[in-house]
C-alpha cells in the first residue's frame, strides 16, 4: 500500500490540479450516465406514453414532465436523453485525452528523473552495477511503471463510477442495494488471493526481464568471441530456455486474469438472479424499482470487475515500480556533485598534487589498497607519464586525477585547492580524456567532434584532425566529415578511431590532456607523428600519459613508476632508464627483448 501511495504522490507531483479536475469530470460523467440511462425508464413512464409505477422520489424530481402534452412527451424525453449522451461522450473524450497526456507525460517525467539521477551518480556506482541492469531500468522497468499509470487512471475512473452508481441505487432502494453490496464485498474478499498472485508474477517478470537483457547485452558485446569460439549452440540453448520461461510467465498471468474475470461474470449472473428472486419475494419490490436496480447492477458489475482487473495490473507492475524507485534513490545517494550556477573551466597554473592518497574499491579491512600512500606532484603545462605492470594502479590514479574516484584518505589539490564536489564539474570541463578503447557515437565524424565543441568551425576540426594524423584518411572517406561511422565507430579501424578521439580531445583546447594508452592502436609512423604533436603541446597544457609502450614517453618531463598501488620510482625518463636495477629499466629491457 505504501508503494501505491507513493505512486499516487508521484502522479500528483507531476499532474497537479489536472488530475483532480479529471476526477471531478469523471464524477459528472457518472452522474450523466445515471440520469441518461438509469433514469430513462421512469422518465418515459412519467410522460404518459408507457405506464410504469415510478419511485416516489423520482416522481417528485421529474414532475415537470406531467405538464408536457402526451403527444410530444416521448420526443422531448428522448431529445434530452440524446443531449445527455452527447455531452457525456464529449466530456469523456476530453478526459481520455487528458489522461493520455498525464500517462505519457508521467512516463517522460520518470525517464528524465531517472536518467538525470543516473548521469550524476559517481564512478563507484557504475563500477558496482552491470551496464545491462542500468539499461533495463531506463527501458523496460520504467515502461512497465508507466503502464501502471494507465491502470491507476482506469482504477480511479471505475471507482468513481461505481460510487456514484451505488449512491443512485441506495437512493432507489437501500435494502436491495445493501444486499447486493454485501454479496459483492464477499466476492472481493474471496479474490484477494489474485492480487497476491499478481504481485508474485510481477516480481517474476521483473527478474526474468533483467536476466534476459543482461544475457543479450553480454552476448552482443561478445559476439566476436562467440563466433570465433563456435559458441552459437550453447548461447541458443540459453536463449530458448529464458524465452520459454518468459512465455510461461505471460501465459500464467493471462490464466490468472481470465479466471478472475470469469469468477466475476459468473458471480454477477448468480447474484442478479438471486437478488431478483429475493427482491420479489422478500422485499416486494415494485416493477419500476426492480427494473432500475437491474439496469444499475448490470452496468455496475463490469465496472467492479474493472476495478479488480486494474488492481491486479497495478499489483503486477509494483515490483517494477519499487525497483525504479529504489534505483532512483540509490543514484541520488551516489550523486557526485551538485550543479551550480558558475561552472567555468578551471585552469591549472602551477600543479596538481596527490597528498597521502589511499584508495580501495571496496571499503573493507580485508581489501587490498589499489593506491597506497601516494604522494605525487604533477607540474602544470608539462608531461607526466605513469608506467608499471598491469594492475599496478595506473588507471586508478588517472581516475583519481579526474575526480572519478575519491580518496579514502588523503586529498587531491589543484593549485593548492582541494578537489571536491564544489569544483569537480569545473575541473572536468578543463580536461580532455582519450581512453585506451576509443568510443565514438553512431553519427558522422563532424557530429562526433561537435560533441565537445558545438561551435567549432570546419577549419578548426581539420586542424585537430591534422594534429592527430587523421585528416588524410578522413578526406578519403565517401562523405568526408559527414561520413557516418557506425555503432561505436565500427566502420573505422582501431587506429582510425583512436585518431578521431584524439582529434576530438584536442579540439576542446583543454587545460589538461589525459592519454590512457592513446597511441596503442597506432602504427610506428603515426605514433611518431603524435609524439611530435605532443611535443608542440608541452608548455600549453598539462599532459598526463599512461603508457605500456615506453617509446612514447621518452620525452616526458616526469615518469612515475607504480607497483602494487605504490610509487616506487619517480624522475626524468633518461635517469630512471639508466638504473638497470629499477622497475623502468626492467620494463625497457623486457620490451627490447620482445621486439627482437
Amino acid at each position: 500500500m505504501s508503494d501505491l501511495i507513493y505512486f499516487l504522490k508521484q502522479i500528483h507531483h507531476y499532474a497537479g490540479k489536472v488530475l483532480y479536475i479529471n476526477l471531478f469530470a469523471m464524477m459528472f460523467i457518472s452522474l450523466l450516465d445515471g440520469v441518461g440511462i438509469l433514469l430513462l425508464i421512469p422518465m418515459i413512464s412519467m410522460s404518459g406514453v408507457v405506464e410504469i409505477e415510478a419511485n416516489e422520489m423520482l416522481s417528485n424530481v421529474f414532475s415537470f414532465f406531467n405538464n408536457i402534452p402526451s403527444n410530444i412527451g416521448l420526443p422531448v424525453i428522448l431529445v434530452i436523453y440524446v443531449l445527455i449522451v452527447v455531452g457525456q461522450n464529449v466530456l469523456q473524450r476530453s478526459i481520455t485525452i487528458r489522461n493520455t497526456k498525464i500517462q505519457h507525460g508521467f512516463f517522460r517525467h520518470i525517464r528524465i528523473e531517472t536518467y538525470e539521477a543516473l548521469l550524476h551518480a559517481n564512478w563507484n556506482f557504475f563500477i558496482k552495477n552491470r551496464k545491462s541492469d542500468l539499461i533495463n531500468f531506463l527501458t523496460a522497468e520504467i515502461a512497465r511503471s508507466s503502464a501502471g499509470t494507465h491502470s491507476f487512471l482506469q482504477f480511479m475512473t471505475s471507482l468513481v463510477f461505481t460510487v456514484i452508481q451505488i449512491g443512485i441505487a441506495l437512493w432507489l432502494s437501500s435494502s436491495i442495494t445493501m444486499f447486493v453490496l454485501l454479496s459483492g464485498l464477499v466476492l472481493i474478499l474471496f479474490n484477494r488471493k489474485f492480487l497476491k498472485k499478481s504481485v508474485e508474477l510481477g516480481q517474476k517478470n521483473y527478474t526474468m526481464g533483467r536476466e534476459y537483457l543482461a544475457g543479450i547485452t553480454d552476448q552482443i558485446n561478445g559476439i566476436k568471441d562467440i563466433k570465433s569460439n563456435s559458441l552459437e549452440s550453447s548461447r541458443m540453448e540459453w536463449f530458448r530456455k529464458i524465452t520459454k520461461g518468459m512465455q510461461d510467465e505471460q501465459i500464467e498471468y493471462t490464466k490468472l486474469k481470465t479466471i478472475s474475470q470469469m469468477n466475476y461474470k459468473i458471480a454477477s449472473a448468480v447474484l442478479i438472479a438471486l437478488f431478483i428472486f429475493i427482491a420479489l419475494s422478500a422485499f416486494h419490490a415494485q416493477a419500476s424499482q426492480l427494473m432500475l436496480i437491474i439496469v444499475i447492477f448490470s452496468r455496475l458489475w463490469p465496472r467492479v470487475a474493472g476495478i479488480q482487473g486494474s488492481l491486479e495490473q497495478i499489483a503486477t507492475i509494483l515490483p517494477a515500480f519499487k525497483a525504479v524507485k529504489n534505483f532512483q534513490e540509490e543514484c541520488k545517494n551516489s550523486r557526485e556533485f551538485q550543479l551550480g550556477k558558475d561552472n567555468k573551466p578551471i585552469h591549472i597554473n602551477r600543479k596538481i598534487e596527490l597528498e597521502d592518497v589511499f584508495f580501495r574499491y571496496e571499503s573493507s579491512q580485508s581489501t587490498v589498497y589499489a593506491l597506497n600512500e601516494i604522494n605525487i606532484v604533477i607540474p602544470a603545462n608539462k608531461m607526466t607519464a605513469f608506467v608499471g605492470r598491469s594492475g599496478a594502479g595506473k588507471s586508478t590514479i588517472i581516475d583519481m586525477l579526474m575526480g572519478l574516484n575519491q580518496p579514502e584518505r588523503g586529498r587531491v589539490l589543484l593549485d593548492g585547492i582541494p578537489l571536491s564536489q564544489k569544483n569537480i564539474l569545473s575541473f572536468r570541463k578543463s580536461i580532455s580524456y582519450v581512453p585506451q578503447e576509443p568510443f565514438l557515437f553512431n553519427i558522422s565524424i563532424k557530429e562526433n567532434l561537435e560533441l565537445v565543441e558545438p561551435n567549432a568551425s570546419e577549419e578548426q576540426m581539420w586542424d585537430a584532425l591534422e594534429f592527430s594524423s587523421a585528416a588524410e584518411f578522413v578526406r578519403e572517406l565517401p562523405n568526408g566529415l559527414d561520413t557516418v561511422i557506425g555503432d561505436r565507430g565500427i566502420r573505422l579501424s582501431g587506429g582510425e578511431r583512436q585518431r578521431i578521439v584524439l582529434a576530438r580531445a584536442i579540439l576542446r583546447k583543454p587545460s589538461m590532456l589525459v592519454l590512457d594508452e592513446a597511441t596503442s592502436a597506432l602504427d610506428t609512423e603515426n605514433e611518431a607523428k603524435i609524439q611530435q604533436a605532443l611535443e608542440k603541446l608541452k608548455g600549453k597544457m598539462t599532459i598526463v600519459v599512461i603508457a605500456h609502450r615506453l617509446s612514447t614517453i621518452r620525452n616526458a618531463d616526469q615518469v612515475v613508476v607504480l607497483d602494487k598501488g605504490s610509487v616506487i620510482q619517480n624522475g626524468e625518463f633518461g635517469r630512471l632508464a639508466k638504473d638497470k636495477q629499477g622497475m623502468l629499466g626492467h620494463l625497457l629491457e623486457s620490451q627490447m627483448e620482445a621486439s627482437l
